[in-house]
């Protein structure tokens, strides 16, 4: 019988978002295809050190159990299958199951996320991210930073992710406003709109998924805890409120800080991911908990 897909929460990740292939990256970008190729081949035994996005993974894995299989982590990469034998011996080393794989060998990745029933795209590659946006699939860039250290041993007891509200939850319709015409016009569209819920965007598909995980648990016990963090204060916050309650989607905590510095925030809450669409946010945060930024839609 073949794996069903469409009930799990499908985490695609890349092998640059999983490891630290930074060096091997700028080896393929001033040196060329061949000689990252042979350079992967001539180190496959030694194991890659972990990357930004491998304690969330890890902590995935544990929403699983032999009477609850709920997560499917696949590799999703341009690699090809002679060069990724280095990724798969370092998924062995530690432990990480990981059996499913998308190798597109140099193809671009998005036109087999729909195929896999992917839910959450994570990559270092802009074009991937930009693509998987593009064909409605929630992605994010995953932004490294040297003052954040990995700690693969760390175990994580609850998963908690953090997600911004416009252009991420939301459609960009109202941060495009503010965009063009300034802090009042948005107030003033808001306030207009209270009673009309938002559009949905790239993330509230994700969001209704980790909810419907949720509900697999008891509250009290349950393995992941999601927080809004959003720059809209009051009487902004009214709309948001009246969409979440009509999507009956379950936000564990929500921050509405006018203006006030994410970062800190996130750190307090313990994020493990946090998604925004401005580097503003993502850049500061990075420092202090994992983050990833999320394209526009073209």
């Amino acid at each position: 019988m073949s794996l069903k897909l469409d009930d799990k929460l499908v985490v695609g990740i890349s092998s640059r978002a999983l490891f630290d292939l930074e060096e091997e990256n700028n080896i393929y970008e001033t040196e060329g295809l061949n000689a990252y190729s042979e350079y992967q081949i001539t180190h496959e035994n030694d194991v890659l050190r972990p990357g930004t996005a491998f304690p969330l993974i890890k902590a995935l894995h544990k929403l699983n159990a032999e009477d609850k299989y709920l997560t499917e982590i696949i590799v999703m990469s341009r690699n090809s299958a002679d060069t990724s034998l280095r990724i798969f011996n370092s998924i062995e080393h530690y432990g990480l199951n990981i059996s499913r794989a998308a190798l597109a060998g140099g193809a671009p990745i998005a036109p087999y996320l729909s195929a896999f029933r992917t839910d959450l795209f994570l990559s270092a590659n802009e074009d991937d991210v930009q693509e998987a946006i593009n064909a409605n699939i929630a992605a994010g860039i995953i932004c490294s930073h040297s003052d954040f250290p990995i700690q693969p041993e760390k175990e994580i007891s609850q998963i908690r992710i953090a997600f911004d509200g416009d252009a991420v939850i939301f459609s960009d319709e109202s941060e495009r406003i503010y965009q063009e015409q300034g802090l009042k016009a948005f107030a003033e569209h808001e306030q207009r709109n209270a009673q009309n819920l938002l559009p949905e965007g790239p993330f509230a598909k994700l969001l209704k998924t980790l909810s419907f995980v949720q509900q697999q648990f008891p509250k009290e016990t349950a393995p992941i805890r999601t927080a809004l963090v959003t720059a809209r204060n009051a009487p902004a916050h009214e709309r948001v409120v009246r969409t979440l309650r009509a999507w009956d989607v379950r936000i564990d905590e929500a921050f509405f800080l006018g203006g006030i510095e994410k970062s800190e925030v996130l750190k307090a809450f313990g994020a493990n991911i946090f998604f925004d669409d401005q580097t503003v946010h993502t850049d500061p945060a990075s420092k202090l908990v994992p983050s990833a930024r999320v394209l526009y839609k073209k």
